[in-house]
């Protein structure tokens, strides 16, 4: 088969290896220069702290002082690293990549670049054309998968994309299975915008029990606040459309697993829900994260920061009101309110 290199050790990153190793590839999953004692963990007794599960047995686990010599006859390279990594994974893989030599990307964000929102994609195509060829290869992996539910080989769906749909039914060959299934498509600008702001969404529903009805007790707000979470779920989804056109992507994909299916995932359980929840209870971001949250990246928050500043110069608050409102309760620190 092929040799797939996973660049990043994290959850995801990890878990990706699973259905790797099972079609047969040679999988290597190579730290960061921030994972080294994570990786040395790894290696003992190749069982991953943060899955909580041992690591595929035929998967070989490097730490990054062998990055170079292991990217020199890649087939494929994973970018499993944080969206703050993307540069330096640009700048690791730069000497290495080939004219069309396939790029995984498992990394969801969106970044600001010469006024206008930037995939991931697009960012490392602009940097590899520093180093490299314009000729590049990159597809997108997103969807409702958590990484522990891939890793205990869960049934999961996911969707891959690449401008060049034969590519993407190619990649897509060689990592599903028949608990991993990949659907393929063209739009990988809607795949990426839909896999990053459905974390900015997530934040909203995960507020719904606090935002239900701010004069009933929280006895009565757990027992019947689902009503307002639909009505979030519905209005989210409204926006997430317009957004993705607007950036010229398909709409039906936020209807697919990039976008609705993975707001479902984010809404109900994680780390972009439960700082959700602490805003609908009435916390101001900074003390949520300081007090709950401190230690734990928020992706939703994250990104907010990144991208929050133009949306809120360039974009309609009447065209998009909850990512305003969400927006503004990260970027300004003020106590999210909603107006129905």
């Amino acid at each position: 088969m092929k040799k797939i290199v996973i660049i990043g050790a994290g959850s995801m990153a990890s878990a990706f290896s699973f259905p790797c190793v099972d079609n047969g590839n040679t999988t290597y999953l190579v730290g960061t220069h921030l994972e080294d004692d994570l990786i040395s963990k790894v290696q003992e007794k190749k069982f991953h702290p943060a899955l909580n599960i041992n690591l595929p047995n035929n998967l070989i686990i490097e730490k990054y002082d062998k990055l170079d010599e292991i990217l020199s006859n890649a087939d494929i390279i994973v970018a499993g690293i944080s969206s703050v990594g993307i540069d330096w994974f640009t700048e690791q893989i730069s000497t290495h990549y080939k004219k069309n030599l396939p790029i995984i990307l498992l990394t969801k964000g969106l970044s600001v670049f010469k006024n206008k929102i930037l995939t991931l994609s697009e960012k490392i195509k602009k940097n590899l054309k520093n180093f490299s060829s314009d000729e590049i290869n990159i597809s997108a992996v997103k969807g409702p998968c958590l990484a522990s539910g891939l890793a205990n080989k869960m049934r999961t769906g996911a969707v891959l994309a690449n401008e060049n749909i034969n590519i993407a039914k190619d990649l897509s060959s060689l990592i599903a299975t028949d608990y991993y299934s990949i659907e393929i498509t063209s739009d990988i600008n809607g795949v990426e915008l839909s896999g990053a702001i459905k974390n900015i969404y997530s934040m909203l529903i995960g507020a719904s029990k606090g935002l239900s009805n701010l004069e009933a007790s929280d006895d009565i707000k757990d027992k019947y606040y689902l009503n307002t979470a639909a009505s979030l779920v519905h209005r989210s989804v409204s926006e997430m459309s317009k957004f993705i056109e607007a950036n010229n992507g398909n709409i039906s994909t936020v209807y697919g697993l990039a976008g609705l299916g993975d707001l479902y995932v984010s809404a109900i359980g994680g780390r972009n829900s439960l700082m959700g929840k602490y805003l609908g209870d009435g916390y101001l971001y900074l003390e949520a994260k300081e007090k709950f949250m401190k230690n734990i990246t928020v992706e939703g928050a994250e990104l907010a920061k990144e991208i929050g500043p133009f949306i809120l110069k360039n974009y309609s608050k009447e065209d998009f009101p909850l990512m305003f409102n969400i927006i503004e309760s990260i970027c300004n620190n003020k106590k999210l309110q909603i107006d129905w």
